[in-house]
């Protein structure tokens, strides 16, 4: 079983930038899919981004981050970031790091999940 740990989360500006990091530890990191999610307070889980094992590594995003958010993975260093730009105070959120062996685009089937790191936006 992988275990997840994100980072990277903190407090900026509308308009600003942040990049996520999730390290995997254990597993097989390039034989799993990637995912990241969101939680406001109040309201359920939602998804954000996926990409894809290595040997394609399709990505997949939530409408309202196409354009702004990027999901990447590093096999060598077992991680996948979020680089989040143009934040929105809609975008505060807690965000999660999700991972599965077996995609089901854009947002199904993930397994293992990180602990969180709380991102938010001030006005």
């Amino acid at each position: 079983q992988v275990q997840l740990v994100e980072s990277g989360g903190g407090l900026v500006q509308a308009g600003g930038s942040l990049r996520l990091s999730c390290t995997a530890i254990g597993g097989t990191f390039s034989s799993l899919a990637m995912g990241w999610f969101r939680q406001a307070p109040g309201k359920g889980r939602e998804f954000v981004a996926a990409i894809d094992r290595s040997g394609g590594g399709s990505t997949y995003y939530r409408d309202s981050v196409k354009g702004r958010f990027t999901i990447s993975r590093d096999n060598a260093e077992k991680r996948v970031y979020l680089q989040m730009t143009s934040l929105q105070l809609g975008d505060t959120a807690k965000y999660y790091c999700a991972a599965t062996p077996w995609l089901i685009p854009p947002s199904g089937n993930f397994r293992s999940w990180g602990q969180g790191t709380q991102v938010t936006v001030s006005s």
